[in-house]
């Protein structure tokens, strides 16, 4: 896989401590990697891994104890205009008492577009995620489903260049988890946009990928930098059928495997 000469994102050397008056808890003790534009990267590892820590440091909400988050070569200091994240909790991102149209709308009474614009764009993006003619619909009248939908239409409309999603998919059924996966791949192709994404699926982070990070058990380094050749069309059925699939599957849970068993990197 060729590279980007100079990457969309670029986690150099992060460091994450929590501490308080009672004790003091090293959740990333070194984690650096870089994304290219366009390129969609899924992370995985153990639970306590630091996968949301790392997310969040990485979306500006989190600042990390040492190192640095770099977004288009610029250092990320705060939330950054040009990215949007889709929580795991579709239910507490979205607000009950607004339409799926104004859930929608809502980022972008902070960008500077007239009304034309915006009302182009939640148009745009409902049509993107499939969700034509439910504007009107209140956020608890859907499916749980359709509501990760909305949360991903607003994060769409948002035009980000970097989207950030954490487990998203983690609290909806087995057959509504295979649509979503791929509709991310339909949106990802479509619009061109960086993608990270965090899960705790192994299956997933194989069937989305270009690549898939693992990370190790707290205090987190990465272990593994796994490139995902696959064709880049991949169906549900066809995709999961390949030995390749099975082999690179196979090689990842055997990763997060030693990582639960404390691996530590030959240096440490």
């Amino acid at each position: 896989m060729v590279r980007a000469a100079s990457p969309m994102l670029e986690v150099k050397h992060l460091r994450k401590v929590y501490a308080d008056s009672s004790r003091t808890v090293e959740a990333i003790r070194d984690v650096g990697f870089s994304v290219g534009q366009g390129e969609l990267v899924c992370i995985v590892g153990p639970s306590g891994a630091g996968k949301t820590t790392l997310l969040k440091c990485i979306a500006g909400l989190l600042a990390p104890t040492s190192g640095e988050i770099v977004l288009e070569g610029q250092p990320v200091l705060e939330p950054p205009p040009a990215m949007a994240v889709v929580f795991q909790e579709y239910g507490r991102s979205l607000f009950p008492w607004m339409s799926v149209h104004d859930n929608v709308a809502l980022p972008l009474k902070h960008k500077k577009l007239d009304a034309g614009r915006r009302e182009e764009l939640v148009r745009e993006a409902l049509a993107a995620v499939d969700l034509k003619g439910v504007d009107s619909a209140y956020p608890w009248q859907l499916s749980g489903g359709m509501q990760q939908r909305v949360a991903i239409a607003r994060a769409v409309a948002y035009e980000p260049h970097v989207l950030l999603m954490d487990e998203p998919f983690a609290a909806v059924d087995a057959q509504t988890r295979a649509d979503l996966e791929d509709l991310i791949r339909v949106l990802w192709r479509r619009l061109r946009v960086t993608v990270l994404f965090v899960t705790h699926d192994i299956d997933e982070s194989v069937y989305l990928g270009q690549r898939v990070l693992v990370m190790s058990h707290a205090p987190t380094v990465i272990m593994e930098d796994v490139t995902i050749d696959l064709p880049d069309e991949r169906t549900q059925l066809e995709t999961r059928s390949m030995a390749r699939f099975g082999e690179l599957r196979k090689h990842i849970y055997s990763q997060i495997q030693l990582a639960k068993q404390g691996w530590r990197p030959p240096s440490a």
